[in-house]
């Protein structure tokens, strides 16, 4: 199974994205677009970067009923994107109608990922603020096993939840993971984290990293850096 690091590309603008991306000249980094800069740029942001040649993943985390989903995914199957997520709290069954939503009618589709538990989240704020009195490491185990059944190919999760996730939900099921910092850095407000090497150790598919690179002196640098420790290479 191929492994990639995704940079979260958090910016507010597409001017500021694209001036990033400039940096990387000859290297095509898969690319997460998240909420931020797609409600401020929209689907021409997407079209803008993959025709630089970058596979995109769509992190808009929808969550909603299932018929609202289901015609949302059909929109967005539309852009030339690689992958995108929802909420696995929204149910098995408004996972499946997204399945259907993003399904083309030749067949084919971008990968389809649920969020288990965001990685700012702690077993306090499930117990006090979501009423959530499982365990986090058993509701997250729920979540993955509710994805599989809905026909997912995988789940966002903590690097510490991989290796559990694909003793549930079997090898081939993706985890993708937040949460990564480099040894020493700033967790800011990532709660549940883990270095490249180690994440890459425990299972994790895809590590998604952001400001560890994003903010870093030398963009291109930290990226070779975390391929290197999460790949081995």
């Amino acid at each position: 199974m191929a492994k990639d690091v995704i940079i979260a590309c958090d910016f507010a603008t597409a001017e500021n994205t694209l001036l990033f991306l400039d940096n990387f000249k000859d290297k095509k980094p898969y690319v997460k677009i998240g909420m931020e800069l797609f409600y401020s740029e929209g689907p021409s942001i997407v079209k803008e970067i993959k025709a630089r040649g970058h596979k995109i993943f769509l992190d808009l985390k929808l969550h909603d009923i299932p018929n609202t989903v289901k015609k949302a995914m059909a929109v967005l199957s539309k852009l030339d994107i690689d992958m995108v997520n929802l909420h696995a709290g929204g149910t098995v069954n408004m996972m499946k109608a997204a399945l259907e939503g993003l399904t083309r009618e030749d067949g084919s589709r971008p990968l389809l990922i649920a969020v288990t538990q965001l990685t700012s989240t702690t077993e306090d704020d499930m117990k006090h603020d979501l009423l959530i009195d499982r365990p986090l490491t058993e509701v997250v185990m729920e979540y993955a096993h509710n994805a599989s059944v809905a026909g997912l190919d995988g789940v966002v999760c903590s690097p510490l939840e991989a290796k559990a996730v694909h003793k549930k939900c079997g090898e081939d099921f993706l985890t993708v993971t937040p949460g990564v910092r480099f040894a020493g850095g700033d967790t800011q407000d990532q709660k549940r984290v883990m270095t490249p090497k180690a994440a890459s150790e425990e299972g994790s598919d895809y590590i998604v990293v952001g400001r560890p690179i994003t903010q870093a002196q030398n963009p291109v640098e930290a990226y070779e850096r975390c391929m290197k420790d999460f790949l081995g290479q």
